[in-house]
C-alpha cells in the first residue's frame, strides 16, 4: 500500500512539471504558434518595424559589400615610401581593406572575413540603428509605443539574409494594447552566394597566383626587359614613359580577365576557376597606389650602353646595345563579382619582384628590419635647415632608419622641435620646393640638434650646337654628373634640365642619320644528330653542319658628334641666367664600320663648351 501511494506521489510531481513547461513553451512561442493576435488597428506600428528591421539589414548589407564584407573598416594606417597602399584602398571614396597587402613596414596582411564576422558586423549594425525607427506620424495621432534594448541574430543564406530581432515592443491606442517580443526579418541578397565566389578567386590567387603571371606578361611584352639592339648609339628610353606605358597595359590586360564559370572571355584571359556570379577585376592606372622601381635607371632615363665603341673593341667591326633591367612591381586589383544589381568587392595586392612572380614575405616580425620603427619615436631633436646664404628655409623633414622613412614635420623660421625614433647612422633629409633635397648622417641615440643647408635647383632651357650650328633634326644627350647630384636631358623631347650649384663630368652625344650597312654573312653551323637504324637505337650519332645566313642590317642612327667636360663647377650665378648652350665637335657622318668605330675613338679626345645666358 505504501509502495502505491509513493508511486501516485511521483506521477502528480511529474505531471506538474510537464504542465509548467507547456505554460512557459506557450509563453514563450505563443506568437509563433498562435499568433500574435494584434488589434488591426495597431498592426502598422508593427509593420513599420518590421519594415525598419529590413531597410536596416539591407543598409548594413550593402556597405559590408562594398567594403569587403566589413561594416566595421578598423584603424586606417599610412602609406610609406616602401609600401605605398595603406591598410585600405580608396575607390570612389570607399576605404575598402585589403584582403591581401602589405603594411607600411613589409608585413603580409591577410584579412579575410568569415561569415560569423559578417553575421555579427550585420547584427552590430541594425542593433545599433533599429530603435532610430521613425514613429512621429504614429505618435502625432496619439498612439504610444514603448521600445526596448534589441538582441539582433544574423543568418547569412546564399540568396537571403534572415535576421531575427528580439525588442519587446509594446503599443497602446485608445482601448487597444498590444506587445511584441520577436520580429522577423527575411532580406533578399545574394551576399552568402557572393562571398562564396570571392573567397573562391582569392584562394585561387593565393595558390597560383595568376594575376602576378599576367602581370609579368605585361611587363615582358610592353616594357624593355631582356634584348640586343644592333646600333652604336646608346638605347635610350623615358623611365616615365615607360611607368606610364606599364601602367596603362596593366590596366587594359587585367580589366580583360574573365572566370570561367562566370564572364568566360577570351582563352589567354579565361582564368580556370569556376564561380557563379559575373566577375570584374580592375587596376586604374592613374587613380590606385603603384609602386614601380626600374634597376639600372634614374627618375628620367633608362640607358642602355653600346658594346663594340670602346677602345680595342674595333677589331669587332659593328656595335650592339644588351640591355637587362630589372622590375619591382606593387598594385592593388579590385574583385568585383555580381551582376551590377548586388556586388561584392575586395582588394588585393600583386607583387612582383625582381622580374619573378614574388613569394609572400615577412608574414611574421623576424628581424629587426620589420619592426615599425617609426611608432617608436621617444628621443627629442632640434632640426634647423638654412639655404647656402644661411637664411632660414621652410622644410619637410624625415627621418630614415633601417627601412623606415619617418615623417617628422615641418621646418619654420625658429626651426622645428619633434620626437624622433632612437636610431644608429639613420639620416634626416630634408626637401622643399625650389631646392634639392639634403641628407645629413644622425645618430639619434647620441644626438639631438642638426643644421641641414639645402642648395637652390635651378631650372634651365637647354640648346645643343653641333660644330657652332643648332642642332634640330638629331638626337641628343647630355649627362650631368655629380658627387651627389645628376641629371640628364634628351633633346628634342626634352629641353630643361633642372641643375644646382657644383662640380660635374659631364658627357654630350649627337646621334644623327647613317648609311653604315652590316653587310650579309654566312656561317656554317654544326650539330651531333642520331644516325638512325639500329646504331642510332644504341647512341650513335653523326655531325651534320647547316649554312647560317646573316641578313644584312643598316645602321640608321649613329654618332655624328660630342664630347665630355670633368671636373666643371657651376656656379650658382651661372645657373640664374635661365639657359645653357652646349656646343661641341662634329663628327664626320659615318658611311662604313670602319669610320663607325672612329668616331667612337676621337669622340674620347673631343671637348665640350658651356656658354650660359
Amino acid at each position: 500500500m505504501m509502495n502505491n501511494r509513493i508511486g501516485q506521489v511521483t506521477i502528480f510531481v511529474i505531471i506538474a512539471i510537464v504542465v509548467v513547461g507547456i505554460i512557459v513553451l506557450f509563453i514563450s512561442f505563443k506568437d509563433s504558434i498562435f499568433g500574435s493576435n494584434i488589434p488591426a488597428g495597431l498592426a502598422p506600428v508593427y509593420a513599420r518595424y518590421d519594415a525598419c528591421i529590413s531597410e536596416e539589414a539591407s543598409n548594413g548589407i550593402s556597405l559590408l559589400s562594398s567594403q569587403g564584407g566589413r561594416i566595421d573598416i578598423g584603424e586606417l594606417t599610412r602609406a610609406s615610401d616602401f609600401s605605398p597602399f595603406s591598410t585600405h584602398l580608396n575607390f570612389l571614396g570607399v576605404k575598402i581593406p585589403y584582403w591581401y597587402g602589405f603594411s607600411e613596414n613589409n608585413l603580409v596582411i591577410n584579412n579575410v572575413p568569415t561569415v560569423g564576422d559578417m553575421e555579427s558586423e550585420i547584427e552590430d549594425f541594425v542593433s545599433e540603428r533599429v530603435n532610430d525607427c521613425d514613429f512621429s506620424d504614429f505618435t502625432a495621432r496619439g498612439f504610444i509605443i514603448e521600445k526596448s534594448e534589441p538582441a539582433v541574430s544574423v543568418n547569412i543564406e546564399d540568396n537571403s539574409v534572415l535576421v531575427s530581432v528580439d525588442a519587446p515592443l509594446s503599443v497602446y491606442f485608445d482601448e487597444d494594447s498590444a506587445r511584441k517580443i520577436t520580429h522577423k526579418a527575411n532580406v533578399n541578397s545574394k551576399l552568402g552566394l557572393l562571398y562564396k565566389d570571392a573567397v573562391s578567386i582569392n584562394n585561387y590567387e593565393r595558390g597560383s597566383l595568376f594575376l602576378e603571371n599576367y602581370a609579368l606578361d605585361v611587363l615582358q611584352s610592353y616594357a624593355p626587359v631582356d634584348g640586343v639592339e644592333v646600333q652604336c648609339s646608346p638605347k635610350i628610353w623615358k623611365t616615365p614613359e615607360v611607368v606610364s606605358e606599364i601602367k596603362n597595359s596593366l590596366s587594359a590586360n587585367i580589366g580583360a580577365i574573365g572566370f570561367s564559370g562566370g564572364n568566360k572571355k577570351d582563352k589567354y584571359f579565361t582564368v580556370n576557376n569556376n564561380v557563379k556570379e559575373p566577375v570584374n577585376l580592375m587596376y586604374l592606372a592613374e587613380e590606385f597606389p603603384s609602386k614601380i622601381e626600374i634597376t639600372p635607371a634614374s627618375q628620367a632615363l633608362m640607358v642602355a650602353e653600346p658594346v663594340g665603341t670602346q677602345e680595342g673593341l674595333g677589331i669587332m667591326g659593328f656595335c650592339y646595345v644588351p640591355y637587362h633591367f630589372v622590375y619591382d612591381l606593387r598594385f592593388p586589383v579590385l574583385v568585383q563579382i555580381g551582376d551590377g544589381l548586388e556586388n561584392f568587392q575586395f582588394p588585393v595586392v600583386v607583387d612582383i619582384d625582381n622580374n619573378v612572380v614574388g613569394e609572400p614575405v615577412y608574414s611574421e616580425i623576424s628581424d629587426e628590419s620589420d619592426v615599425d620603427v617609426c611608432s617608436f619615436a621617444e628621443n627629442s631633436v632640434t632640426v634647423n635647415t638654412y639655404d647656402s646664404q644661411l637664411n632660414p628655409v621652410s622644410a619637410n623633414v624625415s627621418y630614415n632608419c633601417f627601412d623606415s622613412s619617418c615623417d617628422i614635420g615641418e621646418t619654420t623660421v625658429l626651426g622645428l622641435n619633434a620626437k624622433i625614433p632612437v636610431c644608429v647612422n639613420g639620416q634626416l633629409v630634408a626637401t622643399a620646393d625650389g631646392y634639392a633635397d639634403s641628407k645629413v648622417l644622425f645618430s639619434s641615440n647620441s644626438q639631438s640638434f642638426a643644421e641641414i643647408i639645402l642648395e637652390k635647383e635651378y631650372s634651365l632651357d637647354v640648346e645643343i650646337r653641333l660644330g657652332g650650328k643648332v642642332v634640330r633634326n638629331s638626337t641628343a644627350v647630355v649627362h650631368f654628373t655629380g658627387e651627389d647630384y645628376s641629371a640628364n636631358v634628351v633633346l628634342p623631347e626634352m629641353n630643361k634640365v633642372t641643375l644646382k650649384e657644383g662640380l660635374y663630368n659631364i658627357k654630350a652625344f649627337v646621334y644623327g642619320n647613317s648609311n653604315v650597312v652590316i653587310p650579309a654573312t654566312t656561317k656554317t653551323e654544326c650539330f651531333e644528330v642520331s644516325r638512325g637504324g639500329i646504331i642510332g637505337i644504341f647512341g650513335g650519332t653523326k655531325e651534320e653542319c647547316v649554312p647560317v645566313e646573316i641578313p644584312a642590317t643598316k645602321i640608321d642612327y649613329a654618332l655624328r658628334g660630342g664630347g665630355k667636360l670633368e671636373d666643371y663647377y657651376i656656379l650658382g650665378s651661372e645657373l640664374e641666367n635661365g639657359k645653357v648652350i652646349i656646343d661641341v665637335s662634329e663628327l664626320p657622318v659615318p658611311n662604313s664600320l670602319e669610320q663607325l668605330q672612329y668616331n667612337y675613338e676621337v669622340f674620347e679626345t673631343l671637348g665640350v663648351q658651356l656658354k650660359f645666358q
